[in-house]
């Protein structure tokens, strides 16, 4: 038996937050675009392994308390909540690699390269702690694995554990394969099939003209199939050399759902460099909704990993252009002066796909709007969004307490300007967090 326990605090600043649009799109909201807040939260919990025989038997539960003191940039003041996180039960082959395991009960679960499924929890809005996003297990997660030499195949059926106020009642199931080296390269396929949803899907007006079209449960019945890749080359004239590739395709026949989205990077190491400098280029695609077509052409990024080193588009923008109709170039470089220091610079350029198609909805967006003002537009007649600066440091204080800080900037591309001309300045962005991990 193991205890665990998690302790993080975070204090966060923004200034004209969402580049002051709300000023422009809904004044009468009287939203604050300049807030600071704190926020934190604590995972205590307890795990086990009983080993009978040949099996073993294993189990965890946890919880999360957060909490919000202040107003965070989407309009929740003082929030807060304790919810259950992992709380399942598994057996398995014994032995460090198993040939098979199975689990059944609340825990995390993420797939591929996180593309598609990765944060099975939401955090923020009446649960606070909206930046830190504690909460990662699925509410219910059955998940079975079978592994054949460097292969593992596993099926899955997953319920989010979403929030009270905007709960999907989402059921997904499905398979993934996938490959491992054993050196940190990997491939594989996930298909993700929605069971059930009541989660609605949004269509641009015909021809971009007018408001856009609610689709009421229209994510029921989406099927997705991802395909990822990532690999590291550790000799030869390209040794340090790492790149990855992912393209994922959607159907859904009862709303003509035809999505799709990609991702490629490469980027190289300095491993004979003092302070180990890296560098990358990344570049992210998914597709919008064509208002000339009768079809649905907008990706559905469902429950992706939001990090800015993965699938976040941009830092800032990242909080307003989800992972649909949208496309990022982003630039990373990174060093770290010592093993417990390092910094990272990250620039990202973000452009809509389709013009006059609605931008924002995806993972954390409501189709009610609030004085948050999630939904500020629905689309762009300029494709250039914004671009976005962030500037990170890393200390690692002791092996149990990690201290991170950081810089953003967001500048308004011609397609905000030209939603509200003469008033889209800088949006500025400072946060430094604690997290101690037992």
């Amino acid at each position: 038996m193991r205890w665990h326990a998690q302790f993080g605090l975070n204090l966060v600043s923004e200034r004209n937050l969402f580049w002051n649009l709300s000023n422009t799109t809904n004044p009468q909201a009287g939203f604050d675009p300049d807030t600071t807040w704190l926020e934190g939260y604590a995972t205590p919990g307890v795990s086990f392994t009983h080993r009978t025989g040949n099996l073993d038997v294993y189990g965890k539960l946890s919880a999360v308390a957060s909490f919000t003191r202040g107003t965070d940039a989407f309009d929740a003041t003082n929030t807060g909540a304790t919810t259950l996180d992992d709380a399942y039960l598994g057996l398995r082959e014994a032995g460090d690699l198993p040939r098979w395991d199975i689990s059944l009960g609340g825990r995390a679960l993420e797939l591929g390269s996180g593309m598609l499924i990765s944060n099975g929890g939401s955090s923020g809005f009446e649960r606070g702690a909206l930046k830190f996003g504690p909460r990662k297990a699925w509410r219910h997660a059955a998940i079975a694995r079978a592994r054949l030499g460097d292969s593992e195949l596993t099926a899955f059926r997953l319920a989010p554990n979403e929030l009270p106020s905007n709960d999907g009642h989402n059921r997904l199931a499905g398979l993934d394969l996938r490959w491992d080296s054993g050196d940190g390269n990997y491939a594989g396929a996930t298909f993700v099939h929605v069971l059930e949803s009541r989660s609605p899907y949004v269509q641009a007006a015909p021809d971009g003209l007018g408001p856009p079209t609610i689709l009421p449960e229209g994510r029921h019945g989406t099927r997705a199939l991802n395909l990822y890749l990532r690999a590291t080359l550790r000799e030869g004239p390209l040794r340090n050399w790492f790149g990855a590739a992912d393209i994922a395709i959607e159907r859904n026949r009862r709303v003509d759902l035809r999505a799709w989205g990609g991702r490629a990077q490469v980027g190289y190491v300095f491993m004979d460099k003092r302070w180990t400098p890296w560098v990358s280029l990344t570049y992210k695609t998914f597709s919008g909704d064509d208002p000339r077509t009768r079809a649905l052409e907008r990706f559905d990024p469902l429950y992706y990993d939001g990090d800015p080193s993965t699938w976040s588009s941009g830092s800032k923008s990242s909080m307003v252009f989800i992972n649909s109709n949208v496309r990022s170039t982003e630039l990373a470089v990174g060093i770290s002066p010592t093993q417990r220091d390092t910094f990272s610079l990250r620039i990202a350029r973000l452009e809509a796909n389709q013009l006059g198609s609605p931008l924002q909805f995806g993972q954390a967006t409501r189709v009610v709007g609030s004085g948050s003002a999630a939904n500020l537009i629905s689309g762009v007649v300029r494709p250039h969004l914004a671009d976005d600066v962030f500037v990170q440091y890393s200390r690692v204080i002791n092996p149990v307490t990690f201290l991170t800080t950081g810089l953003s900037a967001s500048f308004p591309g011609s397609g905000i300007r030209r939603v509200a001309p003469g008033s889209t300045p800088v949006w500025l962005g400072a946060f430094v967090n604690v997290v101690v991990n037992y």
